[in-house]
């Protein structure tokens, strides 16, 4: 049997805290989404100012990035590349920018989406979220 590191209640706190500490430098209203493995919620902030709809996108890219294990701008950029019916795969649904893996020796602990500003600054929040915990 393997063991398996887990996302603990103080790394979704600092990571939610580092992310919105990203926006707020920034002055970025945004939606936050932090994800375990399996895309269940485990946290979610919208931001003063953040639009309506980022609240269904972040946490939209927080389940794709988790459970592809991939950054959702992978599936983001196939779908650009002509790929175009990736679209119908089944419980991604938020195939854009934004959405980063929370990774550890290979292994898949979560995600972070992010969803209120241009993608790659979606994605530049997630990022520092995610390196609060040092990953």
């Amino acid at each position: 049997m393997k063991t398996k590191a887990v996302l603990e209640f103080a790394d979704v706190t600092a990571i939610a805290a580092a992310a919105q500490a990203e926006a707020a430098k920034n002055s970025w209203a945004v939606s936050i989404a932090i994800v375990d493995d399996g895309g269940h919620l485990l946290s979610f902030q919208r931001l003063d100012g953040a639009a309506p709809i980022s609240s269904h996108i972040a946490p939209g890219k927080a389940r794709t990035a988790a459970l592809g294990r991939r950054e959702s701008k992978v599936y983001e950029d196939m779908i650009n590349g002509g790929r175009v019916s990736f679209l119908s795969a089944p419980n991604l649904d938020a195939l854009l920018e934004g959405g980063v893996p929370i990774m550890k020796d290979g292994q898949c602990l979560g995600a972070v989406g992010v969803s209120g500003v241009k993608s790659n600054e979606d994605a530049q929040i997630a990022k520092a979220g995610i390196a609060a915990i040092g990953l």
